[in-house]
């Protein structure tokens, strides 16, 4: 970078000199900001969600397409919370940026904020995270350069990037695991007596001409039009259940299955699924077609939209209960169930205070995956945090530690001549950490969930003597690289089981979060880091070796390095045993 004067250059849009001082922007940033017109609203003066929609999926198109160099088309989209109304008057600001490429697709992350010019106050709207992909030129298949990380933020976002894409993937067979257990459960059995809505009431059906205005300049229409007609048609049907407006709280994550353009005719479906307390969840699709074609309906598009109806204070009024249709209406009913029980779940697991006990959360097969991502994320969150202090070191043992707040965390760091693949086999398995760890009196596996997740009983010795024993219930969640320079991790949490519950012969400990990151680096050396964000349970094992009084934890690790080389031969039999 050259400069002129100490004034202002910028290159490749990243870094530049204000009077001598580094400024960083990212290349992939884009930022909209939109006042609310009337023509945007809807008769109570609230900004339509399917605008909002529209604002949103252009901005992060733009970010999406500043990256890839060309025209890039919407994949999908997570799950979207508002968190409040905007009205007429008040400035829609949007920012997108690129958070992570990988072959043909990247993900975008969105932060929405409502600006009250005349208050001089701002607030969050909502975050939210779209996957684009490249669209081919020709025969041509693009792959992306990768995003280069610059900032923490950056860095941390980058890292779970790749965790939520793996969610992303993993969609499907959730959303199956659901419908398969609401398929057992027993059917709805309405009262004639109570406030009952037939479903069939709210059903609504509309047709759409996709016109120019509707598409990008390759003719394919924006995934944000597609999500406001959707929206547009869902608000009717949740209007229905009660004759008063509904207002959007939250989208489900979907998925585009199939690209539409000017000339289609888009077929939207809406209808309520079911009623809760408080709130409805409306199912809506999309289907296209083309006049005059023999091509039958193409489907677009599958939502689940969660609506609220407010009083005149601002409230959530108690909804009527819905009569579903025989059949198909039925098993709608149960999926919506079942995915109110998932939302929940997650929104506990978020929501979960670090300062308050239990810290665990409860583990079922519902939310086996967002709590596997939260486990893994967590761990790089930690190690993305750059402000930690070296305390000691010890034949090449570092040992760090990170006041953040009331929480204090530490690392240990190693340097291991070993390929990172043959190390993560070695400590994948926590039942054998008793041969190399002394906190680690007894590990046994409760459940294998799957080829990357197992949950594990572990009872630890008692730091105070004459005590009772500690036992931990950890979920041990494996990941390998998803690209060149990632590394492996091993991140622990603690979970919560009704075939495991705390007992009088133990004092039940907790783990908020702990894990091991290895990273292959060059000549056949790893860097093997340790983290743990210590709990009341495990402070007492370290603040010794942080005070510099003893050297416990060097001695373990200097035992755990000798563990990977007594079974640095035997990795195919290590994997046999353990089916790895």
């Amino acid at each position: 970078m050259t400069s002129q004067g100490g004034n202002s250059l910028l290159q490749d849009g990243q870094v530049f000199s204000l009077q001598n001082a580094l400024i960083y922007c990212n290349p992939t940033e884009v930022k909209m900001s939109q006042m609310v017109l009337p023509c945007h609203a809807n008769h109570q003066g609230e900004l339509s969600m399917g605008q909002l929609l529209k604002w949103i999926d252009t901005t992060a198109c733009l970010s999406a397409e500043k990256h890839a160099g060309c025209s890039c088309v919407t994949a999908s989209m997570d799950d979207i919370h508002i968190e409040h109304t905007i009205s007429v008057g008040h400035v829609v600001n949007i920012k997108a940026k690129v958070n992570r490429a990988f072959n043909s697709s990247m993900e975008v992350g969105i932060q929405v904020s409502c600006e009250n010019l005349f208050q001089g106050k701002e607030w969050n709207v909502c975050k939210a995270f779209a996957t684009f992909v490249a669209s081919k030129q020709g025969t041509e298949k693009i792959r992306l350069k990768p995003f280069e990380p610059y900032t923490q933020e950056e860095q941390v976002e980058y890292s779970i990037a790749a965790e939520r894409r793996r969610m992303r993937l993993a969609h499907a067979e959730t959303i199956k695991a659901l419908l398969l257990k609401s398929a057992v459960q027993e059917e709805c059995n309405q009262s004639e007596t109570v406030n009952v809505v037939p479903a069939e009431k709210t059903r609504v059906e509309s047709v759409e001409l996709v016109l120019p205005p509707h598409a990008n300049h390759q003719g394919y229409t924006f995934g944000g039009q597609i999500m406001a007609w959707m929206e547009n048609v869902a608000t009717i049907a949740a209007s229905r259940l009660c004759n008063s407006y509904a207002t959007l709280r939250t989208i489900d994550m979907f998925h585009f299955r199939g690209p539409s353009q000017v000339g289609d005719r888009l077929v939207l479906k809406a209808i309520v699924n079911s009623a809760f307390k408080n709130s409805m969840e409306v199912g809506v699709c999309a289907h296209a077609y083309r006049e005059g074609s023999e091509d039958s309906l193409r489907h677009l598009n599958s939502a689940f939209m969660t609506f609220i109806v407010l009083d005149k204070e601002g409230q959530p009024i108690t909804l009527p209960q819905i009569k579903p249709e025989p059949g198909d209406g039925v098993r709608r009913y149960n999926e919506a169930n079942a995915r109110k029980k998932l939302r929940l779940d997650r929104k506990y697991i978020i929501s979960c205070k670090q300062t308050e006990v239990p810290l665990s959360v409860p583990w079922d097969p519902c939310n086996q995956v967002y709590l596997s991502y939260n486990n893994v994320s967590a761990l790089k969150m930690l190690a993305a945090k750059r402000n930690w202090v070296l305390d000691s070191e010890k034949n090449k043992v570092k040992l760090s530690t990170l006041e953040d707040g009331q929480f204090l965390s530490f690392k240990i760091e190693m340097e291991v001549p070993l390929e990172a693949s043959t190390i993560f086999l070695i400590l994948s398995d926590l039942t054998r950490r008793t041969e190399w760890d002394p906190h680690y009196q007894k590990c046994e596996v409760i459940q294998k969930v799957n080829d990357d997740d197992t949950i594990y009983h572990l009872i630890t010795p008692s730091v105070k003597e004459g005590s009772k024993f500690q036992d931990f219930v950890l979920l041990a969640s494996r990941r390998k690289p998803c690209a060149a320079g990632d590394p492996f991790v091993i991140a622990f949490r603690s979970v919560t089981l009704p075939t495991h519950l705390a007992t009088s012969e133990y004092t039940r400990g907790e783990v908020q979060c702990a894990g091991f990151s290895i990273l292959q680096q060059e000549d056949s050396q790893t860097k093997v880091t340790y983290y743990n964000q210590a709990s009341p349970e495990v402070l007492p094992y370290i603040t010794t070796d942080i005070a510099g009084l003893s050297s416990g934890y060097y001695t373990t690790f200097e035992s755990c390095l000798k563990y990977i080389e007594r079974n640095k031969n035997n990795i195919t039999l290590f994997m046999q045993e353990h089916k790895l």
